[in-house]
Parts: C-alpha cells; structure tokens; sequence
C-alpha cells in the first residue's frame, strides 16, 4: 500500500471521528435552550434523554441527526478508497464506522462527554445491513410500544443484530464486517449496564414522549 493510501486513510478515519463527535443533543440544547442535556436526566447526549429534558420535537431532531451521521461517515469513505483494492474496502468501511461511533461516544468538541451510539450505529447498521437494521429497528419499536423501556429494545436488538446478518438473513458477510455486528451484539449491552441492573430492579424508567409522562413513568 502506497504512503498516499496510508495518509488518506487516517485522514478518512479522523474525518469520521470528527463527524461523530459533533453531538445535536449538546448542540441544540445550549444554543436553543441554554440547558446541558448531559447535567440533567440520565446525563446521557443522546436522543432519548433530550426528549426527557427538551422534549419530543428536538429529540426525535437529534436521533435523525445521529443516524444521518452514521450513515454519511460510512458513505463518506468511497470518497477516501480510491486505489485500494477491493478486497480491502469492507475493513476501511469498518474503520469508518467504528471511527463515527466513538465519536459519538467520546466526542472531541464536548469534553469526550457523549452518548451510547445506538442511533449512530443505527445509521452505520442502515448503510451496510440495511435489511437486518430495518428488522432491527422494526423489534425495537414493538419492544418499546410492549414495555416501554428503551434500554431493553436497544439491548434486545443489539443481540439480534449479529444473529440476523450472520445465521438468519441469506447473503456472504465479508469478514469486517461479522466482526462488526458481533462488536454490536457485545458492546451496546456493555454500554447499558447501569440500565440492565435498573431493569432487574424494576426502577428502570419507562418512555413517554412528554415530560410530564416520563415523570409519571418513574
């Protein structure tokens, strides 16, 4: 692989960091409300603590911005593979993606304070398994329509995930990419820890579009 190869692809990768790192529920929440989502709440910058604490409208907002830059870091990489070979481009997508995620995650711009990546792995997870993101996705809302709970449809459909894309929807997976839906299957459950544990309790809070209904959930 030539010197040029190498330099556009830890360019590519920091640029899907970058994009990953730009957090709307931060974003919105001081510039719009002049309120931290991550002091209130869960103290999570995601989509499901901004519906809590700024409501529906911004939330649902944030949670099509954090998937859009998850599909788009993904897309973003056919721009940075020209020259390699083809063998090689499922492991930059993966690269892309993992970099997005951990943007998300760990973000530059807000103190490496972000949220889980559910929704920025839904945006990577509709760009290279769209069928097995759609069925995903469709669990995680009769999980969250049955119970109420998020963290259980996130946690759920994690695990379905990698046993969807490998074992149950027809079609080769290169190899990147079982390793990343089995990185999925383990690390969103690992990200909810503190959410199982209120689940096997019963104090895990249930969802509601208002304010006022997440506080009669609790």
């Amino acid at each position: 692989m030539s010197q040029i190869n190498y330099i556009m692809i830890i360019s590519g990768i920091i640029t899907a960091y970058l994009l990953g790192s730009f957090s709307p529920a931060v974003f919105f929440g001081k510039w719009f409300f002049g309120i931290d989502v991550r002091e209130h709440g869960s103290g999570n910058a995601g989509a499901t603590n901004t519906i809590r604490v700024l409501g529906a409208r911004t939330g649902l907002i944030v949670l099509l911005v954090d998937v859009f830059k998850g599909w788009f870091a993904v897309a973003l990489s056919d721009l940075f593979s020209k020259g390699f070979e083809a063998e090689s481009l499922p492991y930059l997508k993966l690269g892309f993606a993992v970099a997005v995620v951990l943007g998300h995650i760990f973000p530059l711009y807000t103190s490496f304070r972000g949220g889980k990546g559910v929704a920025t792995l839904l945006g990577v997870g509709l760009a290279l398994f769209p069928a097995a993101s759609l069925i995903v996705l469709a669990w995680f809302l009769l999980i969250l329509l049955v119970f109420r709970y998020v963290s259980l449809g996130s946690i759920t459909g994690a695990i379905l995930f990698p046993l969807l894309v490998n074992f149950i929807l027809p079609g080769e997976v290169p190899l990147p990419f079982t390793l990343l839906s089995i990185l999925v299957g383990i690390a969103v459950p690992l990200t909810h820890l503190k959410n199982i544990k209120r689940l096997l309790r019963g104090e895990e809070t249930r969802f509601a579009l208002s304010k006022k209904g997440q506080q009669a959930t609790k």
